[in-house]
């Protein structure tokens, strides 16, 4: 039986944590399920495992959340562009995995989005009809998946006052209204990543950052510890590779053709947006657009491109000047300020692990996911970030079958991450939007920790993070240094100046929290 509540201590994943079990692990300890990557997919998939049942081992080389999860568009979206280009099952996959998000597994990391699509003069009367009509038909979408309106309005034509309204830095010429529309936002992907591990962790999964694998076979892995510099076995029953864009350098048959999606970080006031996110025709490409996305911190996300990688894969990469030329041209052209290189006060891009298609364009691959079954070892690419349920299920499904073991069906519709509750629960409480956003129920007691130690109730950056959360990032999300908490608990990293603001203090809580000197 899944218990209806997980124990804070059940939970926290830290060094301490991570010590036992991989000494556990290197000693001959047999898992049922070996999964290979921290990202989403590696995360639901041992959170899906674990829920059946199911002995568990996760390793990843760097970080949860360390690779494509993080670079993502923050969107929890219904499928909009597959159902465009006519892809009903993969639309409706999306429709139904964002309701679960939303309103079961992960409410309090979500929220309804508004969306406006201007219509300018580059925009044909035609052209706005037909997109009204995939509009309609995404809700249709909607209401098959159960998702209430009252969470997400359905979607509606407004005029050029009531756009300028809600998107005060819309330009205004030949402006003559927009579709308004709504779908989810990620209060932050990588914090998604890091409440599935803890779930998983919660139900006895193994979580073992730091710990790449060099070599996959039938019974487990090869593994080199990136904290002792030891080489071990890891022995497993059946193998998952989630390894994301890197799963073809574990697995020959996982043929992937990575595609480039670039974002910049804004400052909000420039764009003139708050609350709602502008969604930009991209001329000459009908059905393709470039979003314009507000944070709750005051930033902007714009982005995002589509674009081929030939070579070898990166871990961490780059934003090429020519994707940023494009997203400030696309941007400028729906907002009353000309962006220019000056606004721009971070970037980021992700490699979308897609399945190789004999397209030309990226753009043109398939979004749906794939299952490879060699053996005992069953590697997971392609799919997004919104099915990331959907694709751990059929991967754990595949895994099951393959090695003959005894689990039922996946369990993880109905099974929510750690910190959810109900978004009126979540309007009780006394906390601080900010930190409800991200902590959920759990926002009390990083909270209560700046109540104890009024130091750590002060912040360490522009963004308003507070040396409670850097507390909360070592002793309970699995967070080994300063880099963790900047660029995957907190996301500070995502703008070098406020990097360099924060570096300094996180180090010292992460190093105080480390030895135990902090209360």
């Amino acid at each position: 039986m899944i218990p209806e509540t997980l124990s804070l201590r059940a939970t926290s994943l830290n060094a301490e944590r991570r010590t036992v079990e991989l000494d556990a692990l290197a000693s001959g300890e047999v898992v049922d399920v070996l999964v290979v990557g921290g990202g989403v997919t590696g995360a639901g998939v041992a959170l899906d495992a674990a829920s059946r049942g199911l002995s568990v081992a996760l390793l990843e080389a760097h970080d949860l959340a360390f690779g494509t999860s993080r670079w993502s568009s923050k969107l929890v979206h219904g499928g909009l562009r597959y159902l465009a280009k006519g892809d009903v099952g993969l639309a409706h996959e999306s429709a139904v995995e964002r309701g679960i998000l939303m309103t079961r597994t992960a409410p309090h990391l979500t929220r309804p989005l508004p969306q406006l699509i201007p219509l300018h003069a580059t925009v044909s009367r035609r052209d706005a009809a037909i997109t009204f009509a995939g509009l309609a038909a995404g809700d249709g979408l909607r209401r098959a998946a159960r998702t209430p309106s009252s969470l997400l309005p359905r979607p509606r034509r407004v005029s050029a006052q009531e756009a300028t309204a809600l998107a005060p830095g819309l330009r205004r010429d030949d402006l003559r209204g927009a579709l308004l529309s709504f779908d989810g936002q990620l209060t932050d992907d990588a914090r998604l990543v890091v409440a599935l591990a803890r779930t998983a962790a919660g139900l006895g999964a193994r979580i073992i950052t730091r710990a790449r694998v060099t070599r996959l076979d039938q019974s487990g892995a090869e593994v080199h510890c990136g904290q002792t510099g030891r080489t071990f076995e890891v022995r497993a029953r059946s193998v998952v590779n989630a390894a994301g864009v890197w799963a073809g350098q574990l697995v020959d048959a996982a043929r992937l053709r990575p595609s480039r999606g670039s974002h910049l970080v804004l400052d909000g006031a420039r764009t003139g947006l708050t609350g709602t996110a502008l969604t930009v025709p991209i001329p000459g490409e009908f059905g393709r657009f470039a979003l314009l996305l507000p944070q709750d911190d005051g930033r902007v996300y714009l982005g995002l491109t589509d674009e081929p990688v030939d070579g070898e894969i990166p871990d961490v990469p780059t934003v090429p000047e020519s994707d940023v030329d494009f997203l400030l041209d696309i941007a400028s052209s729906a907002l009353a300020t000309t962006l220019t290189r000056d606004d721009v006060l971070g970037a980021f891009a992700g490699l979308r692990p897609l399945v190789e298609g004999t397209n030309a364009r990226s753009a043109d691959l398939s979004r749906h996911h794939a299952v490879l079954t060699s053996g005992r070892t069953v590697t997971v690419v392609g799919g997004k970030l919104t099915t990331y349920r959907k694709m751990a299920a059929d991967a754990v499904d595949a895994a099951v079958t393959a090695a003959g073991l005894h689990a039922g069906p996946s369990r993880t519709r109905r099974l929510p991450l750690v910190g959810a509750t109900s978004r009126a629960e979540l309007s009780t409480m006394d906390i601080p939007e900010r930190l409800k956003a991200r902590y959920g129920t759990e926002s009390g007691r990083v909270a209560a920790l700046g109540e104890l130690d009024p130091e750590l109730a002060e912040p360490v950056s522009p963004t308003g993070v507070t040396a409670a959360e850097v507390v909360w990032a070592v002793r309970h999300e699995g967070a080994l240094d300063a880099k963790d908490v900047l660029h995957r608990r907190t996301r500070i990293g995502l703008v070098d100046s406020d990097a360099a603001v924060a570096v300094g203090p996180v180090t010292r809580l992460v190093d105080r929290a480390l030895a135990g000197l902090l209360v």
